[in-house]
């Protein structure tokens, strides 16, 4: 058995762009031939390669398909760049990364890369947790994730520790909590998560008997904005470092314990002698251990 390697990347085109239709727009055939290209390789391999719902969704074995297109069209890259020949070709990297990294150090070193190298990157955004699913699935080539064990063909480096701290406004703080920081007081007060898959504000809370599903709690799933929330007063919520420091220092913000909350963060990458990715790998893990606690 092989894999015909422009079935293989037809399948990455179309969960790249979610649908046949974009699939076939992008590139420049008719629908029908996408899907009768994607049923070739299912005949060929003897396995289902994709779910047509919408969005498209891969099967275990798509996803292995999807992972070789991606490594390939990466590794030819790298030939033709040494070879001086990628004339106007521009590779695409696919990264995950969590929230609050991308809000704060994770765009320079890669600014850095794109001003030297015909690249560009296609960000995926989830909860450092959920990224390694990104690269067992082949969606990206590369992750920062919170999971140290490597996923399988990748290879793993440490970054540091993404410090969070429990702050609110020193206004919120004197209406919800005139008598300290007690249990009662936690299981009253508005919290702010940033979305449902967001346990840091559980986690916090936990460590000091107060029951999770007690407190309301306001949801705000954008790194920036979610800092803004608890700044504006709307609740209290756990901030890394680079998003706190400035408020703490006016005074505008107060620490609501002295118990930080640490989530040490991994750099994951496909393990392929590519010239590119490791060019983006040390960028991302020299920033990382300069701006992350070790």
């Amino acid at each position: 058995m092989s894999i015909p390697l422009d079935l293989a990347r037809t399948l990455a085109v179309v969960v790249e762009e979610g649908t046949l239709d974009a699939a076939a727009r992008r590139l420049h055939v008719t629908p029908s031939a996408v899907s009768q290209r994607v049923r070739a390789l299912e005949d060929q391999l003897g396995r289902v390669v994709l779910v047509r719902s919408k969005p498209v969704r891969t099967t275990e074995a798509g996803d292995a398909v999807v992972r070789l297109a991606r490594q390939l069209e990466l590794l030819e890259h790298d030939a033709l760049a040494a070879m001086g020949a990628e004339g106007g070709t521009v590779a695409s990297v696919p990264l995950a990364v969590n929230a609050d990294s991308l809000a704060t150090w994770f765009l320079p070193p890669l600014a850095r890369v794109a001003a030297r190298r015909a690249v560009v990157f296609d960000l995926h955004r989830d909860d450092q947790d959920f990224t390694a699913g990104l690269l067992e699935s082949g969606t990206v080539m590369a992750a920062v994730t919170s999971r140290e064990a490597p996923v399988a063909g990748c290879r793993v480096r440490r970054l540091g520790v993404l410090r969070y701290e429990a702050v609110a406004t020193a206004d919120f703080a004197a209406r919800w909590f005139p008598a300290g920081v007690d249990g009662d007081a936690l299981a009253a007060s508005p919290l702010v998560d940033f979305d449902r898959r967001d346990d840091l504000q559980t986690r916090w809370l936990t460590r000091r008997g107060v029951a999770p599903g007690a407190p309301p709690r306001h949801r705000v799933p954008a790194s920036q904005d979610f800092a803004i929330a608890i700044e504006l007063g709307l609740g209290w919520g756990l901030l890394p470092g680079f998003q706190s420091a400035a408020g703490l220092a006016a005074g505008t913000l107060v620490r609501l314990g002295e118990d930080p909350i640490d989530v040490p963060l991994y750099w994951q990458q496909w393990n392929l002698t590519s010239p590119l990715l490791d060019d983006v790998a040390d960028e991302i893990v020299e920033e990382g251990r300069r701006v992350l606690a070790v």
